[in-house]
């Protein structure tokens, strides 16, 4: 395939639902279509994101030691990224890390380039890196739901933001090159995916950036680039433009050159889990804000629980006290079991995460204690659901939290929020249920006067 031709692929999603599961008969690609790949995830996100992503890659053959998902300590954007901002990061910043990540890679695997998989504000360091000198070393670029022309273009708002299209961030990166005035770097197969119409960082109105009825300046298909493969997903939101199923058959045709033998994970026999235990900033002007730095001193006890009650089975099937690193594992799991993951630090509330069984290892099981808010000290019980690998949408989607069916707080349309939360009334400690489509998490409530919350985790 010409990297350098824009081929639109239009992908129905009724479509794409009726020719996904290819064989699960796995076949192993030769070496030369396997590319070390390094993920990279967004702004505010963590590693512990690609997960299920990795997982179908191992399932089609990749070997696991060619998979890394990369942690960027501080991974939100500045307001204007020429400023220093506490907890923030420049895309200097994350373009150095990335660049030092490849590097490492390359040298662990003797191969003499990557590929490179971006999910949203992780574009643009993997742009950003092959535009300046990165280019001999990178053999595909996926660049999913990347805000790639702005998520607003309005040089009198946040002007020195890299999110905007009118700021000099985005002006230097989308500068014609070559005859044909594409967008990209040559030498390097480019793709992009995105949804049709329900990217919330890719509409014509403000309202996710709280600007209702102000005009953006940027359309639908914003994370389109000329010179690359444009891949568009109908129905898919923000998250799943990189971390959706249909993403993942996209993004590993393109990289291997062929479809995968399957898009289901397939179990393994042993199942290893580990990663890193990271706590959250403060600031006194905006309170706390996302980081990836280790939480040394967390303990964390898992518990398999009864998947229809919540109700531990037996002892901890695993104790930490968190080092330097962060690393809370290695933790020998069975791969069928549903597991309570409990998190406790000083500053932070004992957080009681839910889990759907883990049917392969994985070492960027990330774990984050929350911190219980003022406003939410009268309640019973809290309990949030949350889906860190894409956004829940209604009526596209069927999510129902504790009974309620959809759970409050979700706006209808453009699927634009990841968890949904209940304060309980009822003091006592009992069964409740998450559900998104296919996927059912049953926990327990705890109760907040002892400095306890919930966490239902989706993994799909």
């Amino acid at each position: 395939m010409n990297p350098l031709l824009t081929r639109r692929r239009v992908l129905l999603a009724a479509a794409a639902a009726g020719t996904a599961f290819f064989s699960a008969c796995v076949t192993r690609p030769v070496p030369t279509d396997m590319p070390p790949i390094v993920f990279v995830h967004g702004n505010g996100d963590t590693a512990g994101l690609w997960i299920a992503t990795i997982w179908r890659f191992e399932s089609n053959g990749w070997p696991r030691d060619r998979l890394h998902a990369i942690d960027l300590t501080y991974p939100l954007a500045r307001d204007d990224d020429a400023k220093e901002q506490p907890g923030r990061s420049s895309i200097a910043e994350f373009t150095s890390h990335l660049a030092a990540e490849v590097k490492k890679v390359l040298a662990a695997t003797g191969a003499a380039k990557v590929a490179l998989v971006g999910l949203s504000r992780g574009g643009y360091p993997i742009r950003n890196f092959i535009a300046n000198g990165g280019a001999s070393v990178v053999s595909h670029a996926v660049l999913g739901g990347v805000p790639n022309h702005g998520v607003w273009s309005n040089p009198a708002f946040l002007p020195g933001s890299e999110f905007n299209a009118a700021g000099p961030f985005l002006r230097k990166l989308n500068s014609p090159q070559g005859s044909a005035g594409d967008e990209v770097t040559p030498g390097v197969a480019w793709m992009t995916i995105r949804s049709d119409n329900n990217d919330k960082y890719a509409q014509p109105d403000g309202v996710w950036i709280g600007a209702r009825g102000t005009p953006t300046n940027v359309s639908f298909d914003g994370p389109e680039l000329k010179g690359a493969e444009n891949v568009v997903i109908a129905g898919i939101d923000h998250r799943e433009t990189a971390l959706g199923v249909k993403a993942f058959a996209e993004m590993y045709r393109f990289v291997a050159g062929k479809p995968p033998a399957t898009l289901a994970i397939v179990p393994e026999a042993r199942v290893v889990l580990d990663g890193v235990v990271s706590g959250l900033g403060l600031d006194n002007r905006q309170g706390s804000f996302a980081t990836n730095l280790p939480l040394a001193g967390a303990t964390v006890e898992v518990y398999a629980t009864d998947p229809a009650t919540g109700l531990r089975v037996g002892p901890a099937a695993h104790r930490a006290t968190v080092g330097a690193d962060g690393r809370w594992g290695p933790f020998v799991a069975d791969g069928a079991a549903r597991y309570e993951f409990v998190v406790a630090a000083p500053g932070y509330a004992t957080t009681h995460l839910y889990r759907s069984p883990f049917p392969r290892s994985s070492s960027i099981v990330s774990l984050h204690p929350e911190r219980l808010a003022d406003a939410d000290r009268d309640a019973k019980s809290l309990v949030t659901l949350s889906r860190p690998s894409g956004y829940l949408g209604v009526p596209r989607d069927r999510i129902s939290l504790d009974g309620a069916s959809p759970p409050a707080g979700i706006p209808s349309g453009v699927a634009g929020v990841s968890s949904a939360r209940v304060r309980l009334a009822d003091p006592s400690q009992r069964a409740i249920v998450g559900e998104f489509n296919d996927e059912r998490i049953v926990g327990r409530t705890w109760p907040v006067a002892d400095n306890h919350v919930v966490v239902l985790e989706l993994t799909h």
